[in-house]
């Protein structure tokens, strides 16, 4: 039996897996909000109790660097550390990973009705992937190839500076910067960043926000994904701008990742933000952005683009990585 877990600032997702061949069957899961526990210790302690599985291997995805075994969790005020993991679930070891590499392992545990395809690429595609998804935060990682297997790795390239690409974009850099001071991609690929976009819309007079929309929002106990409820529906013109920025700069962004990875292998989208407003994630807007990259455009149309469905990827990748290590530690014996 595995245990994995998604360790997000919001919410923390729970399951265990039981490996039944080549594939992973899920036993049972959780979801907890991290604003209703002290720790992650807690959380650990009320699952293992409540739901009474046996715990053999363990693996945690964290929204934050990972660096010698522990782990800040970027915006929320909890530490992980792998070995108190383990004395905690009597294991020899726990895997601790960033959430976006976790997502990387998840993606080849994945089935075919869990993508939903924006550009197919060449026919022959094969190389590095990148995974870049925006929730609470942003995240990216990549998936080296070594021509037999991908090796997922992390980094934090959602805390890379935003770039403007024409004068309104401009302005909102501006606009944020005088805000936040360093205007990271982050803030604007992510719930958050909605709410920034929507925010300077109206503020520098770009578009109206009408007194019951601005009644709707005060209220709203998710305000991103009222503005993007909104914007899908055609309800209100700045939400619908609002969205079409968010859209277009992530196109842009998901295009620099594909770039600065040499994604030739595939792009993949996760978050539930993309997998929410995949009409507008179809639109024209994006890959339009993700392609307008002067002369390397013909290599990012040979990239195939996909959106992630399955909101467990990163569940999955988690447990996925037990076996996987499992697997390396067997090959290295062999070898010796």
């Amino acid at each position: 039996m595995i245990l994995a877990g998604d360790i997000g600032a919001t919410r923390v997702l729970l399951a265990a897996y039981q490996n039944e061949g080549s594939q992973l069957q899920c036993v049972v899961q959780r979801l907890y909000k991290t604003q209703d526990h002290s720790g992650i210790a807690e959380v650990l302690k009320d699952f293992v109790n409540t739901e009474g599985v046996p715990v053999h291997a363990a693996c945690f995805g964290v929204a934050g660097p990972v660096r010698a075994g522990k782990s800040k969790i970027s915006n929320l005020e909890w530490t992980i550390d792998s070995r108190e993991l383990a004395s905690q679930l009597k294991l020899g070891s726990v895997g601790l990973l960033n959430d976006l590499e976790a997502y990387a392992y998840g993606v080849d545990a994945l089935a075919s009705t869990d993508f939903i395809t924006l550009s197919e690429g060449a026919e022959d595609s094969e190389g590095n992937r990148v995974v870049i998804s925006a929730r609470t935060g942003l995240g990216v990682a990549g998936l080296y190839w070594d021509g037999f297997r991908h090796h997922p790795f992390a980094c934090e390239g959602g805390h890379s500076d935003f770039a403007p690409r024409n004068d309104l974009e401009m302005e909102l850099a501006q606009y944020l910067r005088k805000k936040f001071g360093h205007v990271s991609c982050e803030r604007l690929l992510s719930g958050p960043g909605i709410k920034n976009i929507y925010d300077f819309l109206r503020d520098a007079k770009k578009a109206e926000e009408p007194d019951w929309l601005k009644q709707q929002i005060s209220e709203a106990a998710d305000p991103p994904a009222l503005i993007s409820q909104l914007a899908l529906e055609a309800k209100t013109a700045i939400c619908e701008q609002a969205l079409s920025m968010f859209v277009s700069i992530y196109g842009s962004e998901t295009g620099n990742c594909a770039l600065n990875f040499m994604a030739t292998g595939g792009v993949f989208i996760g978050g539930s933000i993309a997998a929410k407003i995949v009409p507008k994630m179809q639109d024209p807007i994006f890959m339009k952005s993700f392609l307008d990259k002067g002369r390397m455009q013909s290599l990012l149309a040979d990239m195939p683009v996909k959106v992630i469905a399955n909101d467990n990827a990163g569940l999955m990748g988690a447990a996925r990585y037990t076996l996987v290590q499992k697997a390396f530690s067997r090959e290295k014996r062999a070898i010796a």
